[in-house]
């Protein structure tokens, strides 16, 4: 493994939130233990010393002396959500390129915190932050050193790109293959979780030699490596290549979909951005022109532009939620209109299914399966109390009641 980052070496005396985690029980409401179709109508779910020690039926919960008991009835307890594409310094409301070129540092950090807040009260409970200059190196850092409330973090430092590259404001460019190994190194030292390339924009970007030597670095440095891909040629170069997942997906012909099957590698969808972009109400207050929001509704109105995202998630592709968070019109408390589009596209099949993609689907992705994901006895208590039923009403999702990250309280509970 690489050295770790600088910070890991610094001595915490204590933490600035020293938040507790006591032995809790959450009673009383439907559970949705992510664990395939599960529901468990009137269920509870016992929290100790940071993780899950029993889920079942409210039924056959006995006397449990020194536990807090919860009573959420006609509530809904499940995990935790994962938004795996989003970035934190992004605000959604400001220019991508102006605030990523003019914002100061302090600035990205405040936004950050900000973001990290909204997640929590959104019930996400984990973040994969894909980059916004080197501001998620930060944020990681005051999460894990008690410096700031927010929650996990999965970050990437810089993205990387080809000089002059697709969106080259944010990222880290490089040209010929000893600079893209440098640019990742570079990402190892800051402590990066994986390594984040922009594959295309109009037209596909890396020379062959310089995406075999960005994917080579990372995997050699035990890190997972992603792509922005967003149509059939990038998606099936960059598959080929050996990236471990897709982000954004798009059009996609079947031996592209065969590739992404034979090496196992899952796509992030983030249709969020059409979707609030569209919804003329909301897109108005953000000054979107009125060309851009025709041309995201004409997006979102004709299905056959997703044909091949669904033909993916059809021949069994696992699809996972993300929201490009922090992107034009889109907050980080934006959670169900993407879940929303996703049922109605068809990439998944429910809205079981759906909150699976940012549950258990999600954490899968991320290689945290045996720790977070789904609600079972051993595992992180990465927990969240909905009002109402998402399986009927994705929209509950807005009313997130309590958020609780390795059985400690970010959100609710007399807060």
């Amino acid at each position: 493994m690489p050295e770790p980052a600088a910070w890991r070496y610094q001595k915490i005396i204590r933490p600035m939130f020293d938040i507790p985690s006591p032995h809790r029980i959450l009673k009383g409401g439907k559970v949705l233990t992510c664990v395939g179709d599960e529901v468990i109508e009137n269920g509870f779910v016992e929290i100790e010393n940071g993780k899950i020690k029993a889920v079942g039926k409210a039924s056959d919960l006995g006397t449990v002396d020194g536990a807090e008991v919860i009573e959420v009835g006609g509530q809904t307890i499940m995990p935790g959500m994962i938004n795996s594409h989003a970035h934190l310094a992004w605000d959604g409301v400001h220019d991508l390129a102006r605030q990523s070129m003019d914002d100061a540092v302090e600035i990205s950090a405040y936004k950050s915190a900000s973001n990290m807040l909204k997640n929590l009260r959104a019930g996400v409970t984990l973040v994969r932050d894909l980059g916004m200059n080197k501001t998620n190196f930060f944020a990681k850092q005051a999460v894990e050193q008690g410096i700031f409330p927010g929650p996990r973090l999965l970050i990437c430092g810089e993205a990387i790109i080809q000089t002059g590259g697709h969106t080259y404001w944010c990222c880290r460019e490089a040209s010929g293959a000893d600079e893209m190994r440098r640019a990742v190194r570079e990402q190892v030292k800051g402590g990066a979780d994986l390594i984040k390339i922009m594959a295309c924009h109009d037209t596909l970007e890396f020379t062959d030699a310089e995406l075999e030597a960005v994917i080579d670095e990372s995997h050699r440095n035990g890190l997972p490596i992603t792509a922005h891909a967003t149509y059939n040629d990038c998606i099936k170069r960059v598959a080929k290549f050996g990236v471990d997942v897709v982000e954004h997906g798009g059009s996609m012909d079947e031996e592209t979909i065969q590739i992404l099957l034979d090496k196992k590698i899952p796509i992030v969808t983030t249709f969020a951005p059409v979707v609030m972009q569209a919804n003329a109400e909301v897109a108005r207050k953000y000054n979107v022109p009125e060309w851009k929001i025709e041309e995201r509704q004409r997006a979102i109105a004709g299905p056959e532009r997703y044909a091949g995202l669904v033909n993916a998630a059809k021949a069994g592709v696992p699809i996972a939620f993300g929201t490009d968070a922090g992107s034009p019109v889109v907050g980080h408390e934006i959670v169900a209109p993407e879940l929303k589009f996703m049922v109605k596209v068809g990439v998944v099949t429910d809205h079981y299914a759906a909150l699976q993609s940012a549950t258990s689907v999600a954490a899968k992705l991320s290689k945290l399966d045996k720790k977070i994901g789904t609600l079972e006895a051993g595992k992180e208590a990465d927990v969240i109390v909905v009002g109402g039923d998402p399986t009927a009403d994705l929209d509950a999702l807005d009313h997130v009641q309590m958020t609780f990250i390795a059985g400690k309280k970010m959100l609710g509970v007399g807060e």
